[in-house]
């Protein structure tokens, strides 16, 4: 039986090795007129949602994961760029830091400008370390954080970064290749953090078809986040 939190359910689930799948939604770019074609259109494998992005309007978030809950029953977790995205609605909120960059704005500040919103609210929080890896462009995230991806031939200091968030407390590691990305994060990269790792590996960024998610899934991630090629109807199953 699954117990009680989602981030219980998340490392129940990686230890019976049952992977998870999960559409990243944006809410600046997201129709809520179209909502309902929108889960029509996805697959039955889809798991768990995130919304957010690295710039959304006020109020875009909340009435995103409003609509949202018309059509899906499935966890909505806050996915923020900043913490003006929170919203009570969705069931949980990834507490990101950004380790791979050392812009203290992404390391601490928003975090501690979103205890005002967090401290009284029943969001389940999930502690995340977040590492950017290069996928091949300029992602929005490196343009707003002001911080650079990891090098993807830099195994050795990906492994540690995720490790040095793992002894800080992280509950999750989220290795991100970018929205958009050129390519994802490497299968060796996948294979030699989930060796490091007894936290839950979350890979996201570049994946477009479901042999890239296949190999991902062997290379050890425990759930992928597919955004864009969702977003776009560019997912080759």
């Amino acid at each position: 039986m699954l117990t009680a939190t989602i981030y219980e359910n998340l490392s129940l689930l990686k230890n019976l090795n049952q992977k998870q799948l999960t559409v990243l939604i944006d809410p600046d770019k997201f129709e809520e007129s179209i909502a309902e074609k929108f889960f029509d259109d996805l697959p039955n494998s889809i798991t768990h949602i995130f919304v957010g992005g690295s710039t959304v309007e006020a109020n875009k978030t909340e009435r995103t994961v409003a609509a949202i809950k018309l059509f899906s029953d499935l966890p909505i977790i806050i996915f923020p760029g900043d913490y003006t995205q929170i919203t009570e609605k969705a069931d949980a909120i990834l507490f990101l830091s950004l380790l791979s960059g050392r812009n203290p704005e992404y390391l601490i500040e928003q975090q501690v400008k979103s205890v005002t919103w967090l401290k009284n609210s029943n969001l389940e929080i999930i502690p995340t370390g977040y590492i950017l890896i290069d996928g091949g462009n300029e992602s929005a995230v490196q343009r707003i954080s002001k911080t650079q991806p990891m090098q993807q031939d830099n195994v050795e200091a990906i492994v540690n970064t995720a490790l040095a968030g793992q002894f800080s407390g992280k509950q999750l590691i989220y290795l991100e290749a970018g929205s958009g990305a050129i390519k994802h994060v490497s299968l060796e990269i996948i294979r030699e953090v989930k060796k490091a790792l007894s936290i839950p590996l979350i890979i996201g960024g570049g994946i477009k078809t479901a042999e890239q998610l296949e190999n991902v899934y062997k290379a050890g991630a425990d759930m992928v986040v597919i955004g864009t090629a969702f977003e776009k109807g560019d997912f080759h199953y």
